[in-house]
């Protein structure tokens, strides 16, 4: 991969808020940034979590006896 190739992608990554970055003399050092991307696990996989979270804390309840049927 060129270095172009590189810098232009940081670019996008940049635009999109997905990596930070900080000048360190000359160099430009870049960090992911965990914020965006917590963010879309939220959104989009907790949704297929919940339904086996309830699950899991029904059969909790029931194994524990205290289940209310």
């Amino acid at each position: 991969m060129t270095r172009q190739a590189v810098a232009k992608h940081l670019a996008i990554l940049e635009e999109a808020n997905l990596v930070s970055w900080r000048r360190h003399g000359r160099e430009k050092l870049h960090f992911i940034n965990p914020v965006p991307i917590n963010e879309i696990a939220e959104r989009w996989i907790s949704k297929f979590d919940a339904p086996r979270l309830n699950a899991l804390s029904e059969l909790k309840r029931i194994l524990e006896g205290k289940d209310h049927g």
